[in-house]
């Protein structure tokens, strides 16, 4: 689609968005009367999105048109705001507007997933999965993930700094050299996307403080997007595992990642996570591998 068709595009849904969300909303519900009357259309008339937006008719009129017009930010939160829109609805407005979308937010209505993603992480065994916030603090974890991972309740875990501070997991890690690089980029991404976060500068303090190695790999400046890391474990009964750690994100939930432990064809590795998820596996495991 070139350049010219795609504006056309955008202007024309643009148009059509604004006009549908406007049915939506009914004067009562913007904290107008209604009049009494019956409306010809039902929602909001244009001049009335104007008004309670705090912005001129004509150039709301040119805004739903599509036409060729200046667009600010806070214009766009103000019609947004009339128009009771989601933070989808509000970051589609954006980008059919041309500018670039506010940062994701999580719906009154979705910060209620655990159930879901319980069942989702479950579902994966029996190989390793778990569930970080944004600041990689853990949030739930399967049975495989206690297993191999050595994940355990009561306990403070934060995959950043266990990385660097956890003795166990760098003592059975046969990939910690070569993923560190990865890891120290990968936060260094996240905390350059959120400056003013200061949950992001708490965990980095922490982890300058307690580990030079980190220090050191931060100073490099390197930046790597969240993917798939291959991961190479001895776990003590078992021997080698071959794994890939592989990030996921669900864009209802912004704040949180899936991180899944896929076995590679190596060593045996998937035959060996479903040996320690059984029950002979689970009387065995006397001995996690910290992850």
């Amino acid at each position: 689609m070139s350049g010219g068709t795609l504006k056309s595009h955008r202007r024309r849904e643009l148009r059509e968005f604004l006009m549908s969300r406007r049915a939506r909303v009914s004067p009562g519900e913007a904290g107008l009367p209604d009049g009494g009357g019956r409306r010809r259309t039902p929602g909001l008339r244009r001049e009335e999105v104007a008004v309670l937006a705090g912005v001129g008719a004509s150039w709301y009129q040119w805004l739903e048109q599509g036409r060729d017009i200046s667009v600010s930010p806070q214009v766009l939160d103000a019609v947004a705001r009339v128009l009771r829109l989601s933070n989808a609805e509000r970051r589609h407005l954006y980008l059919l507007a041309g500018l670039n979308p506010p940062a994701a937010e999580v719906a009154p209505d979705k910060r209620e997933m655990c159930e879901g993603l319980r069942r989702l992480i479950d579902a994966w065994m029996p190989y390793p999965a778990h569930i970080m916030d944004r600041y990689y603090n853990g949030v739930m974890y399967n049975e495989a993930a206690a297993t191999v991972l050595g994940m355990a309740p009561g306990r403070r875990w934060n995959c950043l700094i266990d990385f660097f501070t956890d003795p166990m997991y760098r003592s059975r890690s046969r990939s910690w050299e070569e993923n560190a690089s990865s890891v120290v980029a990968q936060f260094r991404a996240l905390c350059s996307a959120n400056p003013d976060d200061e949950g992001f500068q708490e965990v980095l303090a922490e982890a300058r403080a307690c580990s030079p190695e980190f220090a050191a790999l931060w100073e490099r400046r390197d930046i790597e997007d969240a993917g798939q890391i291959r991961k190479e474990l001895d776990h003590p009964l078992v021997g080698l595992l071959c794994m890939e750690s592989s990030v996921m994100q669900m864009p209802v939930r912004p704040d949180l990642s899936i991180v899944l432990h896929t076995p590679l064809d190596e060593a045996n590795t998937a035959a060996k996570l479903e040996w320690l998820a059984s029950p002979e596996g689970r009387r065995g495991a006397m001995y996690p591998v910290a992850g």
